[in-house]
């Protein structure tokens, strides 16, 4: 049995939340529900959800072209 993609993002999804929220994660990987696909990879059905602030997106203030 592997990780399917979408298991692997939810995982790192997991993880992003945690260091954002600077909580504990291991609460949020064993809420996670499994399921076993036909190909047998595994898949998360209650990939976490959060909201990140403006205060992590500051609006550029010149404008750049081509690749700087």
């Amino acid at each position: 049995m592997k990780l399917s993609n979408q298991a692997m993002g939810t995982i790192m999804m997991a993880l992003q939340k945690s260091l954002l929220e600077q909580t504990d994660i291991v609460p949020l990987l064993k809420s996670f529900v499994f399921q076993v696909s036909e190909d047998e990879s595994l898949n998360i059905l209650n990939p976490p959800n959060f909201k990140m602030g403006n205060e992590f997106f500051e609006k550029e203030s010149s404008s750049t072209t081509g690749s700087d």
